[in-house]
């Protein structure tokens, strides 16, 4: 691939946003009621390519179990308020409540709070007793401090999500967690992510992780390429992703790990271009966020807001588009791509002519950028 020469001393390679391509219809349509949208990961059967953020302003224990059953998978952040408060319900209405310009320094207070490993396996029991899957996400920094507490709960998959993971963390001041040996000591299939090249997430997939997640800073909370000039464009990330999946393939004698593309896709044009260039699942967070299950009250914040010295992310209002339902499956009120998101998958998939959806990460895309109205 050509680099840009920006100037006499750097050279840069360009990358593509998913606002900038779109998908190609080919010779062939299909009915939607044909086009099947399920998923698995190792043993776990899923009916729709649907992960939850670990964010609170998405789930909860209750929106998890109204993920799973809706045929998701729900991941709860085990550094949330509800590993933290025995009751955070007035804490989340107070957080909605805000005013902007107190919402950062109130929201580091709150999270200074302690995390409670007993909390870790009341919440966690509690999703299991509804009968779904149950998932849930450290940062690297506290996975060794608290994955004792993980493997107790008998979590079915465990997630490791950071701003970026690599498999080569190196610090003068600590051990680093040596993602290789904790994957495989865990005994549970593990995602872990975020990532944005070729090269980090080939070793990723090498420490044995099930998953990765493909995204930096683009989420529609996230200020990180405000706040450290870091971004990498998503459509050339889970393509860059999907080829180290396709070469780890053929090196590792056929296992797949599968390519998770993780924060901004708020909508379902978004989604649909996420797998055309090779997704195999998604991770929402603001488009579930809009729901009037989520906890967040229609506003959405990540873990990057309340950083307690240099927070990379703010909350944001993003309202209520409809039910989780409504959300995932209909009817739609409206056009903007917020509701029915799995239908616009499929007839997405349908109007191309393509079945499933590793089929649908052959088909052709171009380059288009998109042009506000």
């Amino acid at each position: 691939m050509t680099d840009i020469e920006i100037g006499r001393g750097k050279r840069g390679r360009r990358a593509y946003s998913l606002d900038e391509i779109a998908v190609v219809p080919s010779r062939r349509t299909r009915d939607p009621e044909d086009v099947s949208t399920a998923w698995q990961i190792d043993a776990y059967h899923f009916d729709i390519p649907v992960l939850s953020a670990p964010m609170d302003s998405v789930i909860s224990p209750a929106s998890a179990i109204a993920l799973g059953q809706a045929g998701g998978l729900p991941v709860l952040d085990l550094e949330g308020l509800w590993t933290r408060y025995d009751d955070p319900e007035p804490l989340l209405a107070e957080i909605a409540a805000l005013e902007p310009a107190r919402a950062t320094e109130r929201m580091q207070q709150i999270y200074a709070q302690e995390i409670k490993p007993e909390l870790i396996g009341e919440r966690l029991a509690q999703i299991r007793a509804a009968g779904v899957t149950v998932a849930a996400a450290l940062s690297p920094q506290r996975t060794q401090q608290f994955w004792s507490s993980v493997l107790e709960s008998n979590v079915d998959l465990f997630v490791i999500r950071g701003t970026t993971v690599s498999a080569e963390h190196v610090s003068s001041r600590a051990e680093p967690l040596n993602l290789k040996r904790f994957i495989y000591e865990l005994e549970v299939p593990v995602i872990v992510g975020g990532v944005a090249s070729y090269t980090a997430a080939l070793h990723l997939m090498r420490t044995g992780a099930a998953g990765v997640l493909v995204g930096f800073g683009g989420g529609a909370a996230h200020t990180t390429r405000t706040a450290l000039g870091i971004h990498a464009p998503l459509a050339s990330a889970i393509a860059d992703v999907a080829g180290a999946r396709r070469d780890y393939l053929d090196e590792s004698g056929g296992r797949y790990v599968h390519v998770i593309a993780d924060g901004g896709m708020g909508v379902s044009g978004d989604i649909v271009k996420a797998f055309a260039c090779g997704a195999d699942a998604v991770m929402l967070g603001a488009a579930l966020a809009r729901s009037t299950e989520a906890p967040g009250r229609g506003f959405h914040w990540g873990p990057e807001a309340h950083h307690r010295q240099l927070p990379r992310g703010e909350r944001v209002e993003v309202g209520a588009a409809g039910t989780l339902q409504e959300i995932l499956y209909g009817p739609s009120r409206g056009a903007d791509g917020t509701t029915n998101l799995i239908g616009a998958l499929k007839r997405a998939m349908a109007t191309t002519g393509y079945l499933d959806l590793k089929e649908f990460q052959r088909i052709d895309v171009i380059v288009s950028p998109h042009i506000p109205s």
